[in-house]
């Protein structure tokens, strides 16, 4: 998994302003190894409990917008917290975890570090987090306003019915309807029926 090391420095690029000095303080607190990942398509971020060699070890995607970069980065902590806390005694993303990362989440909040528009979403999310920010659906629609444009990029949903459209890694599909959340497309090539969230990223092909 392609990753790279980032000077602290040079970590401000990555958050919203004013938030550096409390994501700094975390980092030393809890002795964490921050690293920035090239995108990952089934993830946005992960975390490594220490070891007797190794700190805490947390990655995250270093293409995301600033406030998804934090988002995710304090979802990673709020795991390295609840592991320091209970170790591997509690679910990964039970009530334990929930109560430390609304907590964690509430500080910045308080703070207006988000622009309107997130802040309601995550205020609904400390209501009860989700396990995976990607998850969230809208949650995910509202941070991607903050993205910057990619070309002919867009999300499953807001394609329309029988357009072709180009994963990541390159197949086809032809979108089809939708059962309950999620929209039943078939790839070209195979033939063979996928199920795709309606945030789900991807290149509209033009015919």
């Amino acid at each position: 998994m392609p990753k790279k090391e980032i000077p602290l420095e040079g970590l401000a690029q990555y958050l919203p302003p004013d938030t550096l000095p409390v994501v700094l303080a975390y980092l030393k607190q809890y002795k964490v190894h921050l690293t920035i990942a090239r995108e990952r398509a089934s993830v946005l971020g992960d975390y490594r409990h220490r070891t007797i060699q190794k700190n805490h070890r947390i990655s995250v995607n270093g293409n995301l917008n600033v406030y998804a970069f934090l988002l995710t980065f304090l979802h990673e902590l709020a795991h390295l917290i609840c592991y320091e806390s209970h170790g591997n005694k509690v679910s990964s993303h039970g009530k334990e975890w929930k109560k430390i990362y609304g907590d964690i989440l509430s500080h910045f909040v308080q703070q207006q570090t988000f622009p309107a528009d997130i802040e309601r979403e995550v205020l609904q999310s400390l209501r009860n987090p989700a396990a995976s920010s990607c998850a969230e659906e809208n949650l995910m629609r509202v941070l991607r306003r903050y993205d910057k444009r990619n070309g002919n990029h867009c999300l499953v949903e807001e394609i329309a019915a029988n357009a072709l459209f180009k994963t990541k890694d390159g197949r086809i599909f032809k979108k089809g309807q939708q059962l309950r959340k999620r929209f039943q497309c078939v790839e070209i090539q195979t033939g063979k029926m996928y199920l795709f969230s309606p945030v789900y990223e991807v290149k509209l092909v033009e015919v």
